[in-house]
């Protein structure tokens, strides 16, 4: 329960930059703090939605780092959204920031494929590495004249609004696909759950198996080694790679069944 400063603050202090941590962005004494910056250019990175007043301050403007191809998946939660579609390709789009929220004119985009069983945090990180890379390189044309704003389509805008706990409850009734594109997608946080023998567990990794027996929805069962676990969706089975506990860490299923392997005697109600 201690509050400590994040990596980029961190670095900022070893390197003698200024930090701002207003409360309020409209604070008089804080725009006048950006003011007196003289900038360029502002950055935006993983941060709260921004007022006018502090986004028209730099000569260009200021530029955000989102993690889709815009104007796809515009919102909170565009890395999730992606893999819950079933989409096979995402990237990092740099775009100047307007009052409406994602809508504002591209400058950079690059794209990258999502795994077939990519979890968000995986494909989190790999999309944080591209985000450096066109964060950099949009830098770079804005700086040299060489990057020319564009219009995004309106027609092919889609949302990706934020998750809640209260959505993260696997529907076993759904096809095997779905089902394993929800847990992908919920890993590591918050977790995809369901309750088993009056415990709730969040699985936090599956795969598309394909040597499963046939099983009725929701069930559960153990394989004769003891060391897989498998469930039943409104398709095929899916089998459960990673589990977590309430209160306890997350284990691979071998680990986890050789202490809980008694929640599973029964299929899930």
């Amino acid at each position: 329960m201690t509050l400590h400063p994040s990596d980029v603050k961190k670095t900022a202090v070893e390197l003698g930059i200024p930090i701002l941590t207003p409360e309020k962005h409209r604070d008089p004494d804080f725009l006048e703090s950006l003011r007196k910056l003289e900038a360029d250019i502002f950055v935006v990175v993983a941060y709260k939605i921004l007022p006018k007043e502090v986004f028209t301050i730099p000569k260009i403007g200021a530029f955000n780092i989102h993690a889709s191809l815009l104007p796809k998946y515009r919102g909170a939660a565009p890395i999730n959204w992606a893999i819950i579609r079933g989409e096979r390709e995402t990237g990092i789009t740099t775009f100047l920031l307007e009052e409406k929220v994602d809508t504002g004119k591209i400058l950079l985009a690059k794209s990258l494929p999502i795994g077939s069983d990519e979890t968000a945090g995986e494909l989190h990180d790999r999309l944080m590495l591209l985000g450096s890379e066109v964060c950099s390189e949009t830098l770079a044309g804005l700086a040299s004249g060489s990057l020319h704003p564009t219009g995004q389509p309106a027609d092919l805008a889609t949302t990706a609004p934020k998750i809640f706990p209260k959505d993260c409850i696997i529907n076993f009734n759904e096809p095997r696909e779905k089902v394993h594109n929800f847990i992908r997608v919920l890993s590591p946080y918050p977790g995809a759950a369901t309750e088993v023998g009056g415990h709730r567990l969040k699985i936090l990794r599956s795969h598309l198996a394909t040597d499963i027996p046939k099983l009725a929805v929701g069930e559960f069962q153990i394989s004769p080694d003891s060391k897989r676990l498998f469930v039943g969706t409104s398709s095929e089975p899916l089998e459960i790679l990673e589990i977590q506990r309430d209160g306890k860490r997350a284990m691979p299923t071998e680990e986890f069944l050789r202490g809980n392997a008694n929640l599973f005697h029964s299929p899930n109600s």
